[in-house]
């Protein structure tokens, strides 16, 4: 959600990707089974419009911080040759040349790059974009991921797409070991009633059918926002009327986003003072935990501790939790970008 940071003033250009709701109902009606092979036919559908990347070698331009992630985290970041600016994990994709932000980027300056794939979150720009790339030849992969599964299934279509299956394999297998621990850790404990906060002015918050959503839910929270849609803009006063027991700050990075790595200050400990706000029990009780990872605001290989991260706010630091394993990326060999198309 905070991936493509303030872009505009929607919660979409920050990285989120809106639900699909009847398909996220259907989903969960299905056998698991049933509903990863649903999974698997909807990213294709989203990725397969073209052919795989040329045998030549993948150059791939990525638009959202969760997929740039993701190629690293599958032991492809050496195929990156273009990011995002608000791509900035791991550190070594700063190298790379920015084409333009979430929500608007620069098709001339992807096209310059030649890339053979141009991989993204679901956003702003929509289809024009995939149709534009499209038109010039450039095969795209914008997939859905607003649950663990779909993000799951995100790693693995990158995986087919750029030969690095086992590798996709692997970042799966973390996410699962994580989700596992955390379950384990916050079982049998009391549910903690939470509100998400991504941003203040005005306020957006984690709703229904968002990734978020299901990570206050398998940390052992409930969400009070149960209504409006993945990610709803609410006033003060609705918020102080849900009278939440816990209110998780994912604020932090907001201020000064433009900037590739760039970290605000938590807005809510600015405005505990402010009218409204003073007046919510969770900001009275000391109870405005913020988030101290950016891995819980994106969809991306990390989601894992993301999740913990998560649980360790509801239930507190003394949560028996293994710290975060560092994700790897290619390997140890850090980033080396194929040469410019029509270069020795």
């Amino acid at each position: 959600m905070a991936e493509g940071r303030r872009s505009s003033s929607t919660p979409r250009a920050r990285g989120a990707a809106f639900p699909r709701g009847a398909a996220a109902s259907q989903g969960a009606a299905l056998p698991r089974r049933a509903a990863l092979a649903a999974l698997a036919a909807v990213a294709l559908a989203a990725c397969g419009r073209r052919a795989p990347a040329a045998q030549g070698g993948a150059r791939v331009v990525s638009l959202s911080p969760s997929t740039t992630e993701a190629v690293f985290a599958i032991g492809a970041g050496a195929s990156l040759v273009g990011r995002s600016r608000h791509c900035d994990h791991p550190p070594e994709v700063l190298r790379l040349p920015s084409v333009g932000g979430y929500a608007d980027p620069s098709i001339e300056a992807i096209i310059a790059l030649s890339p053979t794939l141009v991989v993204g979150a679901r956003g702003p720009a929509g289809p024009a974009l995939e149709e534009a790339l499209r038109g010039h030849g450039i095969a795209t992969c914008f997939p859905e991921t607003e649950s663990l599964a779909q993000i799951e299934e995100m790693l693995a279509e990158l995986g087919r797409r750029l030969d690095a299956t086992p590798g996709a394999e692997r970042a799966i297998a973390r996410i699962r070991a994580r989700r596992q621990e955390v379950e384990q850790a916050v079982k049998g404990r009391p549910r903690v009633r939470v509100a998400l906060l991504f941003d203040t002015s005005p306020i957006f918050a984690a709703g229904p059918g968002s990734f978020a959503d299901e990570l206050i839910r398998l940390a052992g929270g409930e969400n009070a926002i149960a209504r409006g849609g993945a990610y709803p803009s609410i006033s003060v006063e609705h918020l102080l009327a849900l009278d939440p027991d816990v209110l998780l700050d994912g604020t932090a990075g907001a201020d000064g986003a433009e900037q590739p790595g760039a970290q605000g200050s938590p807005r809510l400990a600015v405005l505990r003072d402010a009218p409204g706000w003073r007046s919510l029990r969770a900001v009275r009780e000391g109870r405005v935990r913020p988030l101290r990872t950016d891995a819980v605001l994106r969809p991306g290989p990390r989601i894992g501790d993301g999740l913990a991260e998560v649980a360790r706010a509801l239930h507190g630091d003394a949560l028996s939790l293994s710290d975060a394993a560092a994700a790897p990326g290619d390997g140890g060999a850090g980033l080396v970008p194929p040469s410019p198309a029509g270069a020795p």
